[in-house]
């Protein structure tokens, strides 16, 4: 009868890592992160002079142009986050009083707000062309409401006709909003209900800029 004899240690190691290869560890590439918004840009607001450049590219270019037209003023006269203003339909203007109903999102309040002369003229030609196609005020080639990427195409392509030297994003409209509100010396808490802030120091951060406070202090 044989007697079993075990391999050699050597021997053994060699069987084990045989069975057991050794997998390299996977090597991940460094997460690059986001820049800060001041390394990017200047500012996070436009001055009116600049909102107005930037809505006049955007009537320049595209087969959406008066579409795109009105969507930036509403996001800047109103200011509107992108789902705000994609969310808006043809039942929320009160064309008798030249109204529009805002809801607001991130549990902010809603308003209703007067709708200019030059706004609702731009309305109404864009609802003459639309024929109440879809409820939606802005609305894809699909009848459905826009995406928020293309909010974003639409904006970034008329910074670039409109020369900007920095990139610009689509919530810029609604700072540039709260700044020009506060420019006009408007009280803070009108600020407030009108962007629809459930905190006042939200509001805030645009009268802090406001040149307004410093107005006769050297008369």
């Amino acid at each position: 009868m044989s007697i079993y004899k075990p391999k050699s240690r050597p021997h053994l190691k060699l069987v084990y890592d045989s069975l057991n290869p050794k997998v390299e560890p996977v090597k991940r590439e460094p997460i690059m992160k986001r820049p800060k918004n001041e390394d990017v840009r200047p500012r996070e607001h436009l001055r009116p002079s600049e909102v107005e450049r930037l809505i006049a590219a955007a009537k320049t270019v595209g087969r959406h142009r008066l579409r795109d037209e009105l969507l930036l003023l509403m996001m800047y006269r109103h200011g509107l986050r992108v789902s705000e203003a994609i969310s808006l339909r043809w039942s929320d203007i009160d064309w008798d009083t030249a109204t529009i109903y805002v809801r607001r999102m991130k549990r902010g309040n809603p308003s209703t707000q007067p709708i200019y002369p030059d706004e609702f003229k731009l309305l109404r030609s864009f609802k003459n062309k639309v024929k109440d196609k879809t409820p939606w005020i802005f609305m894809s080639e699909r009848g459905a409401p826009i995406a928020d990427d293309t909010v974003r195409v639409i904006i970034s392509r008329a910074g670039e006709i409109a020369e900007f030297d920095f990139p610009l994003h689509p919530h810029m409209l609604r700072h540039s909003c709260g700044y020009a509100l506060a420019a006009k010396g408007t009280d803070t808490r009108r600020i407030q209900d009108y962007l629809g802030h459930n905190n006042i120091n939200h509001t805030v951060k645009y009268t802090q800029l406001s040149p307004n406070k410093f107005d006769g202090l050297w008369d």
